[in-house]
C-alpha cells in the first residue's frame, strides 16, 4: 500500500541519505538492508531477472523495514514503469536517459492526470479500493519519485534539458556506462568521467534536483560533500557481501598459515 515517501521528505529537509542497490532477488535481503539503517533501496530489475511476485514481496519487505523502495526498471516502456509502480514501488529509476523528450515520457508514465497518464488501477498501492481513489491519485502523484540515470556522453550534453523537466525528483549517476560511452570502460574515477559527473551535478543544482552520487572511495565522498551532494548509493549488496566473505576467509587463512609456520619453526628447532 502507498506509504509516505520518507526519502523524499529527507531530501526536502536537506538531510544526507544513503541507499544501496539490491540485486539478489530475495525479500530477506531487502529487510537486512533496512535493518542496517539505509534510507532507501534500489531493487535492480535492469541487470537482474526478478519475477513479479518476488518483486512485490521485496517491496513489502522494504515497507516492513521502513526503508523507501525504488525500482530500477529495465527500460522506459510504459508497461515496464507501470508494473513496478503498481507493485508498490515508491519510485522508478530509469537507466540511459539522454533527452528532454525521454524525461517527459518517464514523468507521464509515472504520474496520474493532470501530471501524467499512468494507467489507472486500484491494486495494492491504492489499498485495493479501500479509500477514495481520486484522493489516492493525488497522493500517489506526490509520493512517487521519478529518477533518471544520466550515464552517456549524450545524456551529459543534454543534462540541463533533462533536469529542467517538471516532475524529476532526483538524478542518479551512472559512471560505469558513462565511462564506456567515452571509450574508457570501467575508468569510473578517471578525469574524463569525473568531469562529466560534475557537469551533471552542476546542472542538477541549477534546477533544484537532488543529485545522487555513487562514491567508489572515501575521497569521492569528500569531494561530493564539498559540492553540496546529500544523496549516495554505496554500491550493491552482492559486492559488499563478496568483499566481506573474502575478508573473513583471508583472516582465518592467514591465521592458519601463521600457526603452521610457528609449528614448522618449532619442529625445526627440536
Amino acid at each position: 500500500m502507498l506509504q509516505e515517501n520518507a526519502l523524499k521528505r529527507k531530501l526536502r529537509a536537506g538531510e544526507t541519505v544513503f541507499g544501496l542497490f539490491c540485486s539478489i532477488p530475495a525479500p530477506i535481503v531487502v529487510e537486512m538492508i533496512g535493518c542496517a539503517e539505509f534510507d532507501f533501496v534500489i531493487i535492480d530489475c535492469e541487470h537482474v531477472s526478478i519475477n513479479p511476485e518476488t518483486l512485490e514481496n521485496m517491496i513489502r519487505a522494504a515497507e516492513c523495514a521502513r526503508i523507501t523502495p525504488l525500482v530500477r526498471v529495465a527500460d522506459a516502456q510504459p508497461g515496464t514503469i507501470l508494473r513496478a509502480l503498481d507493485s508498490g514501488a515508491q519510485g522508478v529509476v530509469v537507466p540511459h536517459v539522454q533527452s528532454r523528450e525521454q524525461a517527459e515520457h518517464i514523468v507521464r508514465c509515472s504520474r496520474y492526470y493532470p501530471l501524467g497518464m499512468r494507467s489507472l488501477n486500484s491494486g495494492r498501492p491504492g489499498a485495493f479500493g479501500k479509500h477514495d481513489l481520486a484522493a489516492y491519485l493525488e497522493r500517489a502523484n506526490e509520493e512517487v519519485m521519478v529518477v533518471p540515470m544520466i550515464e552517456s556522453k549524450e545524456g551529459v550534453e543534454h543534462a540541463d534539458e533533462i533536469l529542467r523537466v517538471p516532475g524529476i525528483d532526483m538524478v542518479l549517476e551512472g559512471a560505469a556506462d558513462l565511462s564506456q560511452s567515452f571509450g574508457r570502460p570501467w575508468d569510473t574515477r578517471g578525469a574524463l568521467v569525473k568531469a562529466a559527473l560534475q557537469t551533471v551535478q552542476a546542472a542538477a543544482r541549477r534546477h533544484g534536483v537532488p543529485y545522487c552520487a555513487i562514491p567508489r572511495a572515501l575521497e569521492d565522498l569528500d569531494g561530493w560533500q564539498e559540492r553540496g551532494v546529500q544523496a549516495y548509493v554505496l554500491g550493491d549488496e552482492r559486492g559488499i557481501a563478496f568483499r566481506a566473505m573474502r575478508h573473513q576467509l583471508g583472516i582465518f587463512r592467514d591465521r592458519v598459515s601463521d600457526l603452521d609456520e610457528k609449528e614448522s619453526s618449532y619442529e625445526a628447532s627440536r
